[in-house]
């Protein structure tokens, strides 16, 4: 008896490796779907190890033709022990790979059937999420002493989850009715676990019928346009689509347009801003009846042209302005406005409709500016906006041709040529000799000159003085030069 054990516990791990090989089911079923599914498995041990295994390969094939991940179907798995365990959430997978590869190394926990803890960690996971897709609780036992969980999945029924059961014994009944969502003939199934194979389709169809995503929705919205998307639910070669959209205030007049079958999207243009719309979808096809979509969304508020303005590259003399959205359908030209603020002279500039840019230039430094950016519209209405902006400071030069020439003892001529637009003096320091004879240490002495000098004598200079000058701008201090000075007769001097 458990040389046969093995034997058909060996058959059903081939058909868990066999069955990830098998050919899936077209891209129209593939991607039909999204939804959240959390697998509830029985795995305590009034559930033989060959039972557990048959609904392994049940669940793998269950979900075989589905697509995975976020935008599609999700699918978690819980055990139902002593004591519960979530084998994966349902973010993990997002592929048939992954999942397939996860469930065939899923052990059985034994233990008792604690079915009323693994509904307390369910009711989170399929509740407390931001993602507003169809919910599914799927709940794989045997049917032998669940507990009392009727107070918790009335629960997740009344948020909102759906509860389907396959039961392989045929126990409790009662509670099972209890338990599920109805129609009971679709979300509850007793079967032999032999046969447990023959309801695949039905309860596939049944979570279908629930996460199919038969939704348009508008993924992307403008004061004149908008993207809708839906699932495809055909083929090139087996159908079109028929789209029709109006706006509500013009319910007689309606734009149609016919879609390939392979589409699942399309971009609805030259729209009405802040008008609500209403538009169909009727999928058309000699193979089957397909239901029709329709979704309603309003048009964003115009958005006229200057609505941004932008300064950079900004520099002594120049400033970059830039604006936005560029509307050149809309616009006849754009006319830019500058001049120093508040009451310098002002400059205007003409530029087409296709431009959005231009560069200022013979600005002064550290200026500040008012910038006005018009748009002149065909329909002869006007736009205008405005913006402050500062040119950078001037880089300030540095002096040149600094010269200390010895005259006397501990007197040098100090000598220098600088540039003389925006300068105001210079500043002068140097090391002079300490006059208190209990000091050897050097005191730092400094004046400042008017811009029309350009020479001066120091006298009382320390051994080997260090002479700077710097010049002087109404915004600071300028990079100056600084030499050592030798207080010798013999002219001699080190820069």
């Amino acid at each position: 008896m458990m040389k046969g054990f093995l034997v058909r516990c060996v058959l059903l791990w081939a058909m868990l490796q066999r069955s990830n090989t098998q050919i899936a089911l077209p891209a129209t079923v593939l991607n039909c779907c999204e939804g959240d599914v959390l697998i509830l498995l029985d795995s305590s041990g009034s559930v033989a190890n060959y039972e557990f295994v048959r609904l392994l390969h049940f669940t793998t094939e269950l979900f075989r033709p589905f697509s995975l991940g976020r935008g599609h179907v999700r699918i978690g798995l819980l055990q139902v022990g002593t004591k519960p365990n979530l084998e994966f959430d349902l973010d993990v997978h997002n592929n048939q790979d992954s999942l397939q590869k996860a469930l065939r190394s899923v052990r059985q926990l034994q233990g008792d059937t604690n079915t009323e803890e693994a509904l307390r960690v369910a009711l989170p996971l399929l509740t407390e999420t931001d993602e507003d897709v169809p919910k599914i609780l799927l709940w794989l036992t045997d049917g032998v002493q669940p507990g009392d969980v009727e107070e918790l999945m009335s629960e997740l029924k009344a948020r909102g989850v759906y509860v389907l059961a396959v039961s392989t014994v045929h126990a409790n009944y009662q509670l099972l009715l209890r338990s599920v969502t109805p129609p009971m003939e679709s979300h509850l199934y007793f079967v032999d676990i032999e046969s447990i194979d023959m309801i695949t389709e039905d309860l596939r169809e049944a979570i279908i019928k629930i996460i199919r995503a038969e939704r348009l929705r508008v993924v992307h919205l403008t004061s004149h346009s908008a993207v809708l998307q839906w699932r495809p639910v055909l083929t090139k070669d087996s159908g079109y689509y028929e789209l029709s959209y109006n706006s509500m205030q013009e319910t007689d007049t309606k734009t149609r347009r016919v879609l390939p079958g392979d589409s699942s999207w399309v971009e609805l243009t030259n729209l009405q801003p802040d008008t609500t719309y209403t538009a169909t979808l009727r999928p058309e096809s000699n193979q089957r009846l397909f239901n029709t979509l329709s979704v309603d969304f309003t048009t964003l508020p115009d958005v006229l042209s200057p609505a941004v303005v932008s300064v950079s590259d900004s520099g002594p003399r120049q400033i970059r302005v830039g604006w936005g959205p560029l509307q050149p359908a809309r616009v006849q030209r754009y006319t830019v406005e500058y001049g120093a603020f508040p009451s310098g002279h002002v400059h205007t500039v003409t530029l087409p409709s296709q431009q959005n840019s231009t560069l200022l230039t013979g600005l002064e430094p550290g200026t500040q500016y008012l910038v006005t950016v018009s748009a002149l519209y065909v329909d002869g209405k006007e736009r205008a906006m405005s913006v402050r902006a500062c040119t950078q400071e001037a880089a300030l030069p540095a002096l040149t041709d600094l010269k200390l020439t010895p005259v006397e003892r501990q007197e040098v001529q100090v000598t220098w040529k600088a540039h003389q637009e925006g300068l105001k003096g210079y500043w002068l320091s140097w090391e002079k000799e300490n006059s208190h004879r209990s000091s050897s240490k050097p005191s730092i002495s400094s004046f400042y000159l008017p811009p029309s000098s350009l020479s001066t004598r120091l006298t009382h200079l320390a051994p080997s003085s260090r002479v700077c000058v710097s010049p002087v701008y109404s915004s600071g201090r300028g990079d100056g030069l600084c030499c050592t000075a030798e207080r010798h007769t013999d002219t001699r001097q080190r820069g």
